[in-house]
C-alpha cells in the first residue's frame, strides 16, 4: 500500500458513519410544526370524494374534515388550510358563494375551529376561483378580462365572512395588485386585527396545478398567465416581496415548491417575516406516481423532498403529506 502522508488530510466522511453521527450534525432539521395540511371541503356529499389524480386525498365531507383536523392536531402538524367546494350551481361570475356566511367554506372554518379551536391554525384560502363559474380568481370585465381593483372590493368582503368565520389565517392567493393592504385595512376595520395575512407573493403561472384542478371541481377557462408570475422571472418576486410586505403582510409564500427552490432561497434571505412554500399537486403526484411504479422509494423521496424545501429557507412547508410526515417525524 503507498502512503501520501497524512492525504487526505481532511475527510468530511467521518460525519457520515452512521445514522446517529449524520442526525447530530444535520444542518437542517424537519419537524412537525414546519408542516401545513391543505384540505378540500366539498358540499352536498354524504361520504368522501377521492381525488383521482392525488392517491390518498379526498374531498371531505363536514365530518371527515373535522377528523382530519383532529389527526393533524394530534401529530403535531401547525395548520389546515381548508379549499371550499361548491355545488356547480352556485357559482356565478362573481364567486358569491365565497362570501355568502352559510357557503360551503365558512360553513367548514367554523366546524373545524369548534373542533380544533386554537390548537391547530385554522387558515383559509382566500380566492374567488372555487366559486366563480368562469373559474378566474376575480370578477370579469365585459370583455373578459380580470378587473384587479372590482376582484379586491370582493377580496375585502371574503376577508370578513373568513374571519367572522373563525379563520386564524387568511390566504389570499389571487395574486391581485394591493390585495394584501385591501385586506389587511378590511380585517382591522371589522375588529379582526389578530387575524393574520399570509400572502400567496410568488405564485407562479405553473403547470404543476393540474390535480388541483380535480380537487376543487374548478370551471376555469383559459389560463391565468395575466395574473400570476411568469415562470421565467425572479426579480418580479422580490418587487411582490416588497410590495405584500409594504402593505403588511403577516408571512410570506412561494408556490409551486419543488421547481421554484431559487426562488424560495431569495425570498427567504430578503424577508423579515416567516416564509412559507406550498409543495402542490403536481409535485405529489408526480412522487405517488413514480413510487406506485416502483421507481422510486416513496417515503425517502416525500422526506428529502420537503428537506429540500426547508433547506431553501421555509419554516412553513403546504404539503397533503403533512400528517402522514409528521406522524412519522414523530416515531
Amino acid at each position: 500500500m503507498t502512503v501520501y502522508g497524512n492525504f487526505p488530510g481532511s475527510r468530511p466522511r467521518r460525519l457520515r458513519t452512521t445514522p446517529v453521527m449524520r442526525r447530530m450534525v444535520a444542518e437542517t432539521r424537519l419537524d412537525p410544526a414546519n408542516l401545513i395540511l391543505p384540505a378540500f371541503v366539498r358540499e352536498g356529499i354524504d361520504t368522501p370524494v377521492a381525488i383521482s389524480a392525488m392517491p390518498g386525498v379526498q374531498q371531505h365531507t363536514l365530518d371527515t374534515l373535522r377528523k382530519a383536523a383532529v389527526d393533524a392536531v394530534s401529530a403535531g402538524v401547525s395548520g389546515i388550510m381548508l379549499f371550499g367546494v361548491p355545488l356547480d350551481g352556485k357559482k356565478d361570475g362573481r364567486g358569491t358563494a365565497g362570501t355568502d356566511p352559510d357557503g360551503i367554506l365558512q360553513v367548514a372554518l367554523r366546524a373545524v375551529r369548534e373542533e380544533v379551536g386554537d390548537d391547530l391554525l385554522v387558515m383559509s384560502d382566500l380566492c374567488l376561483d372555487e366559486f366563480t363559474d368562469h373559474g378566474h380568481c376575480g370578477v370579469l370585465t365585459e370583455d373578459g378580462r380580470v378587473d384587479n381593483d372590482a376582484t379586491l372590493e370582493r377580496y375585502a368582503e371574503m376577508a370578513q365572512v373568513q374571519a367572522d368565520a373563525g379563520a386564524h389565517v387568511v390566504g389570499p392567493s389571487g395574486m391581485m395588485d394591493g390585495q394584501v393592504g385591501v385586506i389587511r385595512d378590511a380585517l382591522d376595520q371589522t375588529g379582526h386585527e389578530d387575524v393574520s395575512v399570509l400572502a400567496y407573493t410568488a405564485k407562479y403561472s405553473s403547470a404543476f396545478y393540474g390535480p388541483f384542478r380535480e380537487a376543487v371541481g374548478s370551471s376555469l377557462k383559459g389560463d391565468r398567465k395575466t395574473y400570476q408570475q411568469d415562470p421565467a422571472n425572479i426579480r418580479e418576486s422580490l418587487r411582490e416581496l416588497a410590495l405584500d410586505l409594504e402593505e403588511g403582510a403577516d408571512m410570506v409564500m412561494v408556490k409551486p415548491a419543488g421547481p421554484y427552490l431559487d426562488i424560495l432561497a431569495k425570498v427567504a434571505e430578503a424577508s423579515d417575516v416567516p416564509v412559507a412554500a406550498y409543495q402542490i399537486s403536481g409535485e405529489y403526484a408526480m412522487i405517488e406516481a413514480a413510487a406506485e411504479k416502483g421507481w422510486i422509494d416513496r417515503d425517502a423521496a416525500i422526506l428529502e423532498s420537503l428537506t429540500g424545501i426547508r433547506r431553501a429557507g421555509a419554516q412553513m412547508i403546504l404539503t397533503y403529506w403533512a400528517t402522514e410526515v409528521a406522524q412519522r417525524l414523530r416515531g
